[in-house]
């Protein structure tokens, strides 16, 4: 049987991607990366958020094609039950889900104002009220989830889904300095550092290719 391949677009630009390979990566799967060049027209137009795109990520595992980061990790889910994706406990699970798919259909101005570019930092960045209401919105969800499970991380001791839907948001705060209080902060500082994020902020800053559009002076 041939290796999972997972296909993803730009490392630095694509907050999508970044999200099904961590999910693959807490599911323990071992995969290859199949990567789609950021002037395809398809994964253009995901990463300027013009259209959502059916290209990434995208996972081929034992014949079976899944795309879409929930449905991805619905999959693994069922294929890796022990690698802890999702909470065991019921309740935990529906508030993982819940803040997971809250984070998958929504924050629209907060993705428009601060699009995710890793290699580029702005301090002092000016956040216009529509992004900000998303970040509180962000923050109220972070603190619910400490309030409900103890920390460090969203549900409890271990990562889980949710932390890895929310991980583009933490290096989106990072990129433009946005002000959290220290709960949050430090939430931010340890998902910036978890290992296989570390991963990919190398892969990242390692990418050749740029993106006027995202790389504009701001």
């Amino acid at each position: 049987m041939s290796k999972a391949t997972l296909t993803i677009s730009s490392k630095n630009y694509s907050s999508w991607s970044l999200r099904g390979w961590l999910i693959c990566k807490l599911a323990g799967l071992d995969f290859e990366e199949e990567r789609v060049p950021v002037d395809d027209p398809g994964a253009r137009a995901e990463l300027l958020l013009l259209s959502p795109s059916f290209l990434v990520p995208r996972l081929v595992h034992e014949g079976v094609t899944v795309w879409d980061t929930l449905a991805i990790a619905s999959y693994l889910n069922e294929v890796f039950p022990a690698a802890g994706l999702l909470p065991a406990d019921r309740a935990a699970r529906a508030h993982c889900l819940s803040v997971s798919g809250e984070m998958h259909s929504g924050f629209a101005n907060m993705r428009s104002a601060l699009p995710m570019n890793i290699k580029a930092h702005y301090p002092a960045f000016k956040v216009w009220a529509g992004a900000q209401a998303d970040i509180e919105r962000i923050v109220a969800i972070w603190r619910g989830c400490f309030a409900a499970h103890g920390g460090p991380y969203l549900m409890g001791a271990a990562p889980t889904l949710a932390d890895l839907m929310y991980a583009p948001v933490c290096s989106r705060f990072t990129t433009y300095d946005v002000k959290l209080d220290a709960a949050c902060n430090a939430y931010r500082e340890r998902m910036m550092a978890y290992g296989p994020m570390q991963e990919w902020i190398s892969g990242a800053r390692a990418e050749p290719e740029e993106l006027e559009e995202l790389d504009a002076e701001f």
